[in-house]
């Protein structure tokens, strides 16, 4: 289905001629309209990343990547980012390993044209890439993925009187042809945790094969051809279940449903999958830990406080940015960090 200016519309006709579709689709379609026709990051769009609240960020896991890539050896390697964003964490993160003398190619996995756009002010040098599969294969991989398996598209199964069901989206005619969540018919029971199947009526499970596809293929390569990555995004160790699906417009809360194409759909990434397909993979995983804590141990506070000196007329903005980053009633418990290595290589700094 191709993308129109109004996604509503279409997303309507396609359920008027096939029936309601898997809220993973909606999500999938709506994500996609919505990423390829705005820069919905900063101020002036619909929400603000930690890229975008300080160069400390995007600098740490620079130097990071720096510091395992020398202790595995050093050589040939490339920096690959899954969602770049406007390619401030890039531009940030391949600036500080210029520091340390690392200037490796760089590989942007990126769908939206309007993005690489943005992305190719920040690092003119890039290569993009539609999906992971183009990656290169001769060489290491330094792999970030910020804010990204939190966009992709969710499965949901809601537990009802007759057994477990997927979430699917229909018209929902008392709303004026608005969108409304039904029960498929469809049992699903097998694809829920046995200590689930009795979950009162109402209970929700989150499921994203998508991410964990992408997570066992990296870690695949990395096994393959040595490297690390670092996942940096909002979510839980796998131990809470329930609704996490928001949409946040023009810097607020709006209902999921509501606007497809005009708001970000998200959820919370579930980081024990994320470490179980890794692991599955043959790869070794660290973490994760809170977002505060990891990035306190690789020298944030070091870091705003030579930003403070150099520019004393910044150090409020500084210290706004680092108790953003890094205060558990900020970002800093929420998002969470997981690092996924090559078996044979060493451990990434942070994870103690």
């Amino acid at each position: 289905m191709t993308a129109s200016p109004d996604l509503s519309t279409e997303i309507a006709a396609l359920i008027a001629a096939e029936g309601p579709i898997p809220l993973a689709r909606f999500m999938g379609l709506a994500n996609a309209h919505y990423y390829a026709t705005r820069d919905p990051f900063g101020v002036g769009g619909d929400f603000i990343t930690a890229p975008e609240i300080s160069q400390m960020f995007g600098e740490l896991i620079g130097l990071a990547l720096v510091d395992i890539w020398q202790r595995a050896g050093g050589g040939p390697a490339a920096y690959v980012e899954l969602g770049p964003g406007r390619g401030t964490l890039a531009a940030d993160a391949l600036r500080a390993m210029g520091k340390a003398d690392l200037a490796p190619p760089v590989h942007l996995v990126e769908t939206s044209p309007r993005l690489r756009e943005m992305q190719a002010e920040r690092a003119p040098q890039a290569s993009w890439h539609d999906a992971i599969d183009t990656l290169p294969t001769d060489m290491p991989l330094l792999i970030v993925a910020n804010e990204f398996f939190d966009a992709l598209p969710i499965r949901q199964l809601i537990s009802t009187v007759a057994g477990w069901r997927e979430q699917m989206v229909k018209i929902d005619d008392a709303d004026g042809g608005g969108f409304a969540l039904v029960p498929d018919t469809k049992l699903m029971d097998s694809l829920i945790p046995h200590h689930l199947l009795d979950a009162a009526p109402g209970s929700i499970v989150e499921q994203n094969p998508d991410a964990l596809k992408i997570a066992a293929a990296l870690a695949r390569r990395l096994e393959a051809q040595g490297g690390a990555m670092l996942i940096v995004d909002y979510g839980h160790d796998g131990s809470r279940h329930g609704d996490t699906l928001q949409a946040v417009r023009a810097h607020a809360y709006a209902d999921p449903l509501a606007y497809p194409g005009s708001s970000d759909l998200t959820a919370h990434v579930d980081f024990l999958a994320l470490e179980a397909a890794a692991t599955a993979a043959g790869a070794r995983v660290a973490g994760p830990v809170e977002q505060g804590q990891w990035l306190i141990a690789l020298g944030i506070s070091d870091r705003a406080a030579s930003l403070g000196r150099g520019a004393p007329g910044r150090s409020g903005e500084i210290a706004s940015a680092y108790r953003r980053l890094t205060h558990p009633d900020e970002m800093g418990s929420l998002f969470k960090a997981l690092a996924v290595t090559a078996s044979r290589w060493p451990d990434m700094a942070g994870f103690a």
